[in-house]
């Protein structure tokens, strides 16, 4: 089988493009310096892995080429943000549709059962779609499938950075590809783009800032600092994507299962903040917004409406204070302190006043001393007990509970 016989077999079945890569990251070293300076926050998984990013072989011994295939996700343009809807939610474009490990899955299977077709089945493969320590990115950028961006994405001229990439580690030895030149140029529109200035330099991320590790990556309390900044995010963010002038090349995706679920996008946040738990697994049993489970997800809304400012979302807040989570309860009193009012207040002493939790009583209080004008003595209070990753009370936001999710 030839390499251009299995490049021709992925676009066929719907992929953008495809390539080879020798097994060998060309960015080892610089992922290892990144690990050292602790930017990668509380994923410990990628200093637990990072010998196998580095060295395939130790993850697969017989791998001899990295195929690497790109799918585009690209579909309708996002909602706006409006005055006449003080409380539109901000999903990034990735978790809108179906699943894409389940998706792209299936297309790899196709393409490893055309190899063993061709091949008689004599040799080994192993997919990889997010859910392997392998450094996708470094290899398809060796496959030629695009460059590295700024903002750390990979980026082609014909799809923007509106791509999912999956990769096949195999026995199959085929020539490698060349890597295309960087087509970034000055342009500097990514990094200005962030708005929680998360770059320290072009092609350097300090994740512990990026609003996509804050509502999906990071399962405590979110930083006090880094709270307003997060707008109505409640689920990843695509500020550093969107403004690429790449994507304006970029085609609608072939994949049906990539585009907005029904409601997913007009759904408010007043409206996903009443989400009880079963609701929750029905609405997102298939979708990658189920990775943050329930308590997160209400977590990222609650921040979201305290930053609407909007006193019409105090009823909802003050119900989410008598949530079964201490993550929720602790941010929809965050919330509460932002909108401010009497009632908001009413709700917080009572709250207090029921509250066993340490780390919840910690948020009330410090929502109390918001409304009532110690902004000073709330930050003073904030930065004696904030950790990197929120409070320093001792409480277990990993636990993963026996909920199994259902279907719609």
């Amino acid at each position: 089988m030839t390499k251009e016989e299995l490049k021709a077999f992925a676009l066929q079945i719907g992929l953008e493009a495809a390539g080879v890569a020798r097994p060998t990251p060309r960015t080892g070293e610089a992922y290892g310096q990144w690990l050292a300076q602790g930017l990668q926050g509380e994923m410990e998984y990628l200093q637990r892995q990072a010998v196998l990013r580095q060295n395939p072989a130790l993850l697969f011994p017989p791998v001899r080429s990295v195929l690497v295939f790109a799918k585009s996700y690209r579909s309708v343009d996002p909602l706006k943000l409006t005055p006449s809807n003080p409380f539109q939610a901000v999903i990034s474009r990735y978790a809108w549709g179906q699943d894409y490990h389940d998706l792209l899955r299936k297309d790899l299977e196709r393409v490893v059962a055309f190899i063993h077709e061709r091949t008689g089945g004599i040799h080994q493969t192993r997919i990889a779609v997010d859910t392997a320590p392998v450094l996708e990115r470094d290899f398809a950028a060796q496959a030629g499938i695009g460059w590295i961006g700024k903002h750390t994405n990979l980026l082609n001229r014909r799809q923007g950075n509106w791509l999912f990439l999956g990769v096949i580690l195999t026995s199959l030895e085929l020539e490698p590809d060349h890597p295309v030149k960087a087509h970034c140029g000055s342009c500097a529109r990514c990094l200005a783009a962030c708005p929680t200035q998360a770059f320290l330099s072009p092609y350097v991320l300090d994740a512990r800032r990026c609003i996509s590790y804050l509502t999906i990556e990071l399962k405590g309390p979110i930083p006090y600092s880094l709270r307003r900044l997060i707008g109505q995010r409640i689920f990843g963010c695509d500020d550093c994507l969107a403004v690429c002038p790449w994507n304006r090349f970029a085609t609608p995706s072939s994949e049906a299962g990539f585009y907005p679920r029904s409601r997913l996008l007009t759904t408010t946040l007043l409206e996903w903040m009443t989400l009880t738990p079963e609701e929750f697994r029905a609405c997102f049993h298939d979708s990658p917004v189920r990775r943050v489970k329930r308590r997160g997800f209400l977590r990222n809304v609650a921040v979201a409406l305290g930053n609407t400012r909007e006193a019409q979302a105090v009823p909802v807040l003050c119900k989410a204070l008598r949530d079964m989570e201490p993550l929720v309860r602790g941010h929809a009193a965050w919330a509460l302190g932002e909108i401010g009012g009497e009632e908001a207040l009413r709700e917080l002493n009572e709250g207090l006043r029921a509250e066993k939790d340490a780390y919840v009583r910690g948020e009330i209080e410090m929502a109390l001393r918001q409304i009532r004008g110690g902004r000073e003595e709330g930050n003073h209070f904030l930065r004696a007990g904030e950790t990197s990753s929120g409070f320093s009370a001792s409480v277990d936001f990993n636990s993963s509970g026996k909920d199994r999710l259902a279907s719609c």
